[in-house]
């Protein structure tokens, strides 16, 4: 189970209620920052998830709406909040100019105080835990290394209450070793397996995250069948033209590629304010209904094969 949770869903420029691109997802401890846009160390206030162990950040790409933010946020870390270390992960070209935000104007003549790792990525697994993993794959938009990230939790096997109370193997150590994938030995002398108290393998929950794109046909296969698909939605089809020459997709487009990848839910954000937010979902429900515009401060849960709930 992933939740992410969306600070800013505005394009380009905020709004009076939408604020610039910030998202944070979730996976029991860990959590990452998606983006950083200018004021989300106000969001991350306001919507009340703190601080606290906020400090890894994917960077979708370098322009200005979706890394100023960075700035304000280190400034927050260094005078009040207790972080050990900070990971900005991104492509060379948004490093290079979160490089300069950060120490040649952020820290000029001061020293961090903290470790800043600056972690270049390139298509594959970033970051591993044990039980899930992100992975980064390539999107096409204006400039070069523009990146989503897919969310992905280790395929599992569910433990069987009833095949173990057949075996009688006692609760407790015993059965999380067992549920673990690690054989036991009981008192009695028998050992146990663990194919004989677990179910069949199942797939974990997956999660992509997709910043601005100028196109989707390259992005099919990295969605494909994922539990819910976060992606832009900055233009209505009535500005095709304008959406093409900006690299940016309409809210059909959006649509279109969910139904093309079998995504289960589609969460639409980075939405213009020149649009009303039921325009966007009645053009993108058209086509695929499982359809939510995201809006500030929304939380979604997101569970394999289930809708993504917002609680």
């Amino acid at each position: 189970m992933f939740e992410i949770i969306f600070l800013g869903t505005s394009a380009s420029a905020p709004s009076a209620r939408r604020g610039l691109s910030a998202q944070v997802v979730q996976h029991n401890e860990h959590r990452f920052l998606i983006d950083c846009g200018e004021g989300t160390q106000r969001q991350i206030l306001q919507s009340g998830i703190g601080f606290k162990r906020l400090n890894h950040i994917l960077i979708t790409h370098g322009h200005l709406d979706h890394i100023l933010g960075l700035a304000g946020l280190l400034s927050t870390y260094m005078r009040w909040e207790a972080i050990e270390s900070l990971h900005i992960y991104g492509g060379r070209t948004a490093l290079d100019r979160i490089h300069d935000l950060l120490f040649d104007i952020v820290l000029r003549g001061v020293k961090p105080p903290i470790p800043i790792e600056l972690r270049e990525i390139k298509p594959g697994v970033i970051f591993k835990a044990d039980d899930f993993s992100i992975t980064a794959f390539p999107v096409i938009h204006r400039g070069s290394d523009n990146f989503g990230y897919l969310f992905e939790e280790q395929p599992r096997r569910a433990f069987l209450p009833d095949k173990a109370e057949a075996l009688n193997i006692p609760p407790g150590p015993v059965r999380r070793e067992l549920s673990a994938g690690k054989p036991v030995v009981l008192p009695d002398g028998r050992k146990i397996q663990p194919e004989e108290v677990l179910g069949p393998l199942t797939p974990g929950t997956r999660l992509a995250h997709i910043g601005d794109a100028g196109n989707t046909d390259s992005l099919i296969e990295s969605v494909k069948g994922v539990d819910a698909l976060v992606i832009e939605a900055t233009y209505l089809e009535a500005e095709t033209d304008m959406a093409r020459e900006f690299a940016h997709l309409t809210a059909r487009q959006a649509a279109e590629l969910a139904c093309a990848a079998g995504v289960k839910k589609l969460i639409l954000t980075h939405i213009s304010r020149r649009y009303r937010e039921k325009d966007v979902q009645t053009e993108a429900a058209e086509v695929f209904p499982n359809v939510s515009v995201a809006r500030d401060m929304d939380m979604f849960t997101i569970k394999r094969g289930d809708s993504a709930d917002v609680p």
